[in-house]
């Protein structure tokens, strides 16, 4: 019989101490709670904050790389660095860490439709044959899994709040213990409640879509004309100012509700390290694929520990941690395959 591990609430620290963290996504979380103090001010300053950070991040108002020569020496690209990696990861257990939205699949209109390539899913199948391989996605843990459709691996739904390991197939697979790490659980009715409202509220709005991702909501904003964002913005806002233990963070194009707790990528990412045997481990070599502002709290994590590497997947040169770089999904199939 399996026993199951679980994480409960009273094991994760509430967020919102200062800790003197100031990576992109920390000052994300700053900018967008919800505080009683600019509600009584009618939100304006709130709102601008947000128009302002979902123009910021849109690719129309992004540099490309040929202007951002400095950019790429500090981030050179992962696949023209190949044998320093290889270097690196010499003699060391190699753990694989793989956004989806924009790393394994390009990133599409329709968020229902981001399908990975039959490419794509036979090179992580084949990176998980030979390393530990986690998918690590804001998505709900069963959505990503439906996409990727590999039991071998292991699964970091909701931004890292719903980790379960391989179903079968791993080398790696605890015999007598089945993961299962859930910190948010108490907030799944909440969740629940604001996403139907969300859906209800932004009805309006043409284009705007929102998705329920288990131990968050997404608001997707890609198919919306950008004179329409301030409008969105006011619609999201009415509903979170009744729900102080929420905050607001932003990805590509897309506004994300998720609890006020102290988790994210970094936090899944150093639980699966721990979990797989390597917590202080000077013989592992993680290495994680992203593209989005919410892997940016792993990146750091990898680059103040000195361990691993992190490795941006984007267009256009922006604030990041990760060590290098790559431009699209396909670059990323050849790196996981080299590797």
């Amino acid at each position: 019989m399996l026993e199951t591990k679980i994480i409960s609430k009273s094991e994760v620290l509430c967020a919102g101490g200062d800790d003197g963290d100031t990576s992109p996504a920390t000052k994300v979380f700053q900018d967008f709670q919800i505080n009683e103090e600019d509600v009584g001010r009618g939100g304006g300053g709130l709102i601008r904050s947000w128009v302002d950070s979902m123009r910021a991040c849109s690719p129309s108002h992004l540099k490309p790389f040929n202007n951002q020569s400095s950019w790429i020496k500090e981030h050179p690209s992962a696949l023209n660095m190949f044998e320093e990696i290889l270097h690196e990861s010499e003699g060391k257990q190699i753990v694989m860490f793989l956004d989806y939205d924009g790393t394994l699949s390009p990133i599409v209109d329709d968020p229902d439709r981001a399908f990975m390539s039959n490419k794509m899913r036979n090179t992580v199948r084949k990176l998980a044959m030979c390393f530990p391989t986690v998918i690590v996605s804001g998505r709900s843990r069963e959505k990503v899994y439906s996409f990727v459709k590999l039991t071998e691996l292991y699964y970091a739904g909701s931004h890292g709040m719903d980790i379960k390991g391989p179903e079968q197939n791993s080398k790696y697979k605890k015999k007598t213990q089945s993961l299962l790490c859930q910190p948010a659980t108490e907030f799944l009715p909440v969740i629940s409640e604001v996403y139907m409202k969300l859906v209800e509220k932004t009805k309006s709005i043409q284009g705007a879509k929102v998705e329920n991702n288990k131990f968050c909501a997404s608001v997707h904003f890609r198919c919306v004309d950008e004179n329409k964002w301030s409008d969105l913005a006011h619609l999201v806002r009415s509903v979170l100012k009744n729900y102080p233990k929420l905050m607001l963070t932003q990805g590509r194009k897309v506004l994300e509700i998720r609890p006020i707790i102290k988790w994210d990528k970094g936090k899944a990412l150093e639980f699966l390290l721990e979990s797989l045997g390597y917590e202080n481990c000077t013989h592992v070599f993680p290495i994680y694929i992203g593209d989005d502002r919410t892997d940016e709290d792993a990146f750091k994590i990898l680059r103040d520990k000195r361990q691993g590497l992190g490795i941006l997947v984007s267009k256009y040169a922006k604030e990041t941690n990760a060590s290098y770089s790559l431009q699209e999904p396909d670059e990323a199939s050849c790196l996981t395959l080299y590797t």
